[in-house]
């Protein structure tokens, strides 16, 4: 038997879908044009060809429109479905990888564009801080679940917001050595330091 199909998008869905799209590339192509400073809601609203209050209602913080991607839940469930008993550490290398993986295959200008921000964007790099502490809490609750423990651990916690923050660091870090390395060995390194600390050097 054929694999059933997918169906559709609902039509309100999918016009939501185009229109939160819309305002993304508008945003994209401001920034990449005429720099940050220059993609205000009413040149972002303009270039979207919608209102500046339908700019705000997808998006009420402006740095969100370039780095959200609404992958939180696909990342939870992702680790919610790892091997049972698998290493903390290694669930969260395989589920982040292969989403950064994925985003670098299919936008690689918009991850690219997204490191450059923060690197050079207080109040972008401030944003993603908050961002990533929420996607922090969701995959918290869902190491919590694997592990027995309960959705508010301290160590969970702790462990989660360490290694989110590790990978925001080396994202900063791969934008101000100039995107020039490959993000994925750089994430897969820091995974590898947050395991064993860096290494001493060699004693003469």
């Amino acid at each position: 038997m054929a694999a059933e199909e997918t169906p559709p998008a609902p039509l309100r869905e999918r016009k939501k879908q185009k229109t939160r799209a819309a305002i993304r590339e508008a945003a994209r192509r401001l920034v990449v044009e005429r720099g940050w400073e220059a993609a205000t809601l009413d040149r972002i609203a303009a270039g979207a060809e919608v209102s500046p209050s339908t700019v705000l209602r997808y998006f009420p913080v402006r740095e969100d429109i370039l780095l959200t991607d609404e992958n939180d839940e696909l990342l939870e469930a992702r680790l919610r479905a790892r091997p049972a008993g698998e290493d903390p550490l290694e669930s969260l290398r395989a589920v982040v990888l292969d989403a950064i993986r994925t985003a670098l295959d299919t936008e690689p200008d918009e991850v690219r564009l997204r490191a450059r921000l923060m690197a050079e964007i207080p109040a972008v790099r401030a944003r993603l801080t908050e961002t990533t502490a929420m996607t922090g809490r969701r995959l918290a609750r869902a190491l919590a679940d694997r592990t027995g423990r309960a959705a508010d651990d301290l160590e969970v916690r702790v462990f989660t917001a360490a290694v989110l923050g590790a990978l925001r660091e080396t994202t900063l870090y791969w934008a101000e050595h100039g995107l020039a390395d490959d993000l994925v060995d750089l994430l897969d390194r820091t995974l590898d330091t947050l395991r064993t600390g860096p290494a001493l050097p060699a004693r003469p």
